[in-house]
């Protein structure tokens, strides 16, 4: 399996309204169905977002240079869910990639991102053909989600100088994920990749 990139493992973050937002999470899973938890996180996240007293914490101002840049903020020991914040470069995204069959809601907290979802048409083995099914230039406050088999996407930091944050609530830790890189045309080959987290 590749490594993306290699950093230690974060630690869970304190800051100014977290026990508002876990809260929030939490009565969200608890709805149980993934299409019925991803509406309800939406609503909750464009809500936190605004909310003067959620901040997140002053870490997540800092981008890398070389990659976007993840902070793991909060693991529920309960319900098994992982929050992670990610800073954005300037012109910084990701590959067409997936999320391991996990669900996901994103919310972006500060600038905008261009997020393309790929539709799956065919598979050979490790060959994947894929073709764009739409995109969303999403802008501060907004929120969407991801659930497979509806998973396939990239995301880019729209801005060629400014940073952007956005926070992921996924159904379990996103420690692996597959990415694709471009064979030529529609067709892309899969490789495992495994992610880390910078320090929060």
């Amino acid at each position: 399996m590749e490594t993306a990139y290699s950093r230690p493992e974060s630690v869970p973050a304190d800051f100014p309204g977290r026990d508002r937002l876990v809260a929030a999470i939490d009565d969200a899973v608890g709805l149980g169905r993934p299409q019925a938890i991803a509406a309800a996180l939406r609503l909750a996240l464009t809500r936190l977002i605004r909310d003067p007293e959620v901040a997140l914490p002053d870490c997540v101002q800092a981008p890398v240079a070389d990659h976007y840049a993840r902070r793991e903020l909060y693991r529920s020991p309960a319900h098994g869910y992982s929050v992670v914040a990610m800073t954005w470069g300037p012109g910084q995204g990701t590959p067409l990639h997936d999320h391991s069959g996990l669900w996901c809601v994103e919310g972006v907290w500060q600038g905008e991102l261009d997020i393309t979802q790929y539709e799956l048409l065919e598979r050979a083995g490790e060959r994947f053909r894929f073709r764009a099914a739409g995109g969303v230039h999403a802008g501060s406050g907004s929120a969407g989600s991801l659930i497979p088999p509806h998973e396939y996407h990239t995301i880019r930091n729209a801005s060629a100088d400014g940073i952007a944050i956005s926070l992921h609530v996924y159904q379990a830790p996103l420690d692996t994920c597959s990415r694709f890189c471009p064979l030529g045309g529609e067709w892309f080959v899969r490789e495992a990749v495994r992610l880390t987290t910078e320090a929060a």
